[in-house]
């Protein structure tokens, strides 16, 4: 686990990192051995340190043939790309006005398979089983507990220059996103044992949300996921706990075959990376990736859950069109930084 160096360059975001097995149990730092669940807590507390200085707290979950480091760069490269729009037009996005000091934890996972639907399949089940048999649950549950309980409240200005308090958003990639919603959708139907997920209890009115945004880029899931598979993630009735309190933003493209062919051979239907939610148990707003001139209105991001058609933009060059997954991880390209800076920005 590394954590966030104060000499770094201010143009780069040095990730702090979690590591999973294929049992979704977090593992000892360069040891390959797993943490006891019992000392889950105590371990993240000892070894992930949130930054003082920082106002934004992203948790990163990589997605399908993504390795450790390539999971490191992938998230350096987005959170970095959003801090160096912010210092190039600060006033473009007004809620950022006290400053915006990102800090970035990526949760890595064993993600690679074969390119086939074998392959795709198996992942998926890999994902599906670390959070519902696994720990992961568990160990992603306790990871935003805590990092929820440890940052600054915005009623503790001596904590932050920024007066709001640390802001925390959830972003993932592929079969990320799925491994994400599984995760803490099972964490918070679990209300025995050690606490976990601080986040899902009833809103504290000192702070504006509690987690404050979730953007997947390309989910590898079925369209109507949110509506079979994860419907307690929102508020709504009879769900007052729900963990996920602010938007939750789906990039969506048809030059994505991972999603496409491949999710189409694996389940019968494409994925919500290739075409989008289809129905949700909460209402859904479709809209289109904006260019970094053009800013998102509070009004196209301040729904449940926003479809967001990048297919002008995730469609990649020769070499991607060539890729089996085709544009399926062409997600690094500047709108989606300005994406994200918008969702920080309208968490305020």
């Amino acid at each position: 686990m590394t954590a966030h160096r104060r000499d770094t360059p201010r143009s780069t975001v040095r990730p702090a990192t979690v590591d999973l097995d294929e049992h979704g149990r977090l593992l000892v730092p360069g040891t390959g051995t797993p943490v006891p669940e019992a000392r889950i807590a105590d371990h993240l507390a000892r070894h992930l340190r949130i930054p003082d200085r920082a106002t934004d707290l992203f948790v990163y979950v990589h997605g399908w043939q993504t390795g450790p480091a390539a999971a490191d760069r992938s998230a350096t490269a987005l959170v970095d790309a959003a801090a160096v729009l912010h210092r190039a037009a600060p006033a473009a996005y007004p809620g950022l006005a006290a400053g915006f000091r990102p800090w970035c934890v990526v949760v890595r996972w064993p993600s690679s398979s074969m390119p086939s639907p074998g392959g795709y399949r198996r992942i998926r089940d890999r994902a599906h089983a670390m959070s519902a048999r696994g720990q992961a649950g568990r160990v992603l549950g306790h990871l935003l507990g805590y990092l929820d309980g440890g940052r600054g409240n915005p009623d503790a200005p001596r904590v932050l220059a920024n007066r709001h308090g640390q802001y925390l958003h959830l972003v993932g990639h592929s079969f990320g996103g799925r491994f994400l919603c599984e995760a803490v959708q099972y964490a918070a139907d679990r209300p025995a044992g050690p606490p976990v997920l601080g986040w899902s209890r009833p809103r504290d009115p000192s702070r504006p949300f509690t987690v404050d945004s979730a953007l997947i880029f390309q989910m590898a899931a079925p369209r109507d996921a949110f509506d079979r598979q994860f419907p307690r993630l929102f508020l709504g009735p009879g769900r007052p706990g729900a963990p996920l309190r602010g938007p939750l933003v789906l990039t969506h493209s048809r030059w994505d075959r991972a999603t496409g062919f491949w999710h189409l051979r694996a389940e019968g239907l494409p994925g919500i990376g290739h075409s989008g939610s289809s129905v949700a148990p909460v209402p859904q707003f479709t809209a289109r990736l904006r260019p970094v001139s053009s800013p998102y209105p509070h009004t196209e991001l301040d729904h449940p859950i926003v479809n967001i058609d990048a297919g002008h933009v995730y469609r990649g060059g020769l070499a991607t069109r060539l890729n089996p997954a085709g544009a399926h991880s062409d997600f690094q390209h500047p709108e989606s930084a300005h994406l994200l800076l918008s969702l920080a920005s309208h968490s305020r």
